[in-house]
């Protein structure tokens, strides 16, 4: 993986990301109490702002953390930041945690200041083995806590599942749990059979996606139907395409699950038609304003 891009913003200030420093008493790294967003950038401009800062706003308002700014300053932030990298294509990484207090209490106290990061990264290279050949993925029960809904930083589970995954030589876990198809460890995943698009309903265990939420508007622009009900673990084995979502990496097929092809084993006609039809929305807004 790329290093990171040199320049982060930390608690009001622009600072070079070698030199960014917090306390040890923030909450964010005693208690994982902190959220957080990953916006994909293309040719200097940040995509689905407004999706990701709703999501922001959602998770705060659930960890009862107060926003630190409205939607057009977090924008205009998140402009400045890019620019101040070089511009181009690249990944912005914002985080808010509670803050720092005198000591770790597990109960929160109150009027503590939000700590407030961000920082860039270079975009992911395109794989173009991915997109010909597709990628495999491996199933295996969720391990995390029963509030997924919210965009935590405190990824343990994801973490464990992630790399069980790479170490099956997989490159993503899909999660179930009860018998049903929850997400990814890293991604949402989507199920495609008889041509129609299925989502598991958003709840506690599904963190909502902006690239998800993206693909269902797609598929119903290009007139293929979709279908939000829950997903048993068994229609995994027998789907005919399974697609995961990315908020770096936009939509890849899984053509391998559990050593078993998806389908013909090669990436299907569903996933083509999404993701062109994602790569023209993606252009479409190149130089338009972010909100």
């Amino acid at each position: 993986m790329a290093a990171p891009l040199p320049v982060a913003w930390l608690n009001g200030a622009f600072v070079p990301l070698a030199e960014a420093r917090i306390s040890p008493l923030d909450r964010g790294f005693l208690f994982g109490d902190a959220c957080y967003e990953v916006l994909p950038v293309f040719a200097g401009r940040p995509f689905l702002v407004p999706e990701h800062l709703a999501r922001l706003e959602r998770s705060l308002k659930e960890l009862a953390i107060p926003n630190p700014r409205t939607a057009e300053q977090w924008a205009a932030l998140i402009m400045e930041l890019i620019a101040r990298n070089g511009g181009g294509d690249m990944n912005v990484y914002l985080q808010v945690s509670r803050g720092a207090e005198a000591g770790r209490n597990h109960a929160i106290s109150a009027g503590l200041e939000p700590t407030v990061f961000l920082m860039a990264s270079p975009p992911v290279p395109e794989d173009p083995k991915a997109l010909r050949e597709g990628l495999t993925a491996v199933t295996m029960p969720d391990p995390r806590w029963k509030r997924c809904d919210i965009k935590s930083t405190a990824l343990l589970g994801n973490v464990l599942a992630k790399t069980a995954a790479q170490k099956a030589g997989a490159s993503e876990a899909i999660l179930i749990d009860g018998g049903r198809l929850r997400e990814g460890a890293s991604t949402s995943v989507l199920v495609v059979k008889d041509g129609i698009v299925r989502a598991p309903p958003y709840g506690p265990e599904i963190l909502p996606g902006t690239t998800r939420d993206l693909c269902l508007k797609l598929a119903v622009s290009n007139r293929i139907p979709i279908e939000i009900a829950p997903i048993a673990a068994e229609a995994l084995a027998a789907a005919d395409e399974i697609l995961l979502c990315f908020a770096s990496r936009g939509i890849l097929p899984v053509t391998r699950l559990d050593g078993a092809p998806v389908g013909s084993g090669a990436p299907g006609s569903v996933w083509r038609r999404l993701y062109n039809a994602f790569l023209e929305y993606r252009q479409r807004l190149a130089g338009t304003e972010p909100l």
